[in-house]
């Protein structure tokens, strides 16, 4: 297991590799269709969100207001990324991301930003949002929640010790289209 520790720099991300299982500890970000879609069209972040060296993840938290007015995520499970493909390129570009959180994979048009901008995509467990929920140690503010909602907000999350694998790395390589091609391969042998 690799610690992924923020400052998530050039350096560290280029350094993990497909097949890599890493714990991630630092502020991540969420986002979902509405903000993706909002930043590829030219939206701004609001004064204070910085995605430079920073993680990107594909979840819809379920969030609780408690008695003294913080937050508490109960469940923080990754959603299906290849929905922001038409975006992330981009978003990683202009923003300077470092990573990517989600489930599913992505595709070629993601794949190559990763290699060009240095950046990876981490698969998150399915079906684990209340054990993901865990690794969050303080939801550090949110925005967009008025506008988008809270499954579409972004919530910036304390994560400690978030499990994942790089299932895209900045060297061209996907573990998904591997996959992909390698059922192709056996679909065709049994034909």
């Amino acid at each position: 297991m690799i610690q992924l520790t923020a400052p998530f720099s050039e350096e560290k991300i280029r350094a993990l590799k497909v097949g890599d299982e890493v714990l991630i500890t630092g502020l991540v970000f969420t986002g979902r269709d509405a903000v993706h879609k909002h930043l590829h069209e030219g939206g701004d972040l609001p004064p204070g969100v910085d995605l430079k060296d920073g993680i990107i993840y594909h979840c819809g938290p379920v969030v609780m207001k408690e008695p003294d007015g913080s937050w508490k995520v109960t469940a923080a499970g990754p959603t299906t990324s290849i929905r922001e493909e038409p975006y992330q390129a981009d978003i990683i570009g202009r923003f300077g991301v470092r990573g990517v959180i989600g489930k599913g994979g992505m595709g070629d048009k993601t794949l190559a930003a990763c290699r060009e901008h240095g950046c990876v995509y981490l698969h998150a467990i399915g079906g684990a949002a209340q054990v993901l929920a865990e690794c969050v140690r303080k939801v550090r503010g949110v925005s967009f929640l008025e506008q988008f909602g809270s499954p579409e907000a972004v919530w910036e999350l304390e994560v400690e010790g978030f499990p994942a694998v790089v299932t895209m790395d900045s060297h061209g390589r996907s573990l998904h289209r591997e996959v992909f091609a390698a059922s192709q391969s056996a679909l065709q042998e049994r034909l």
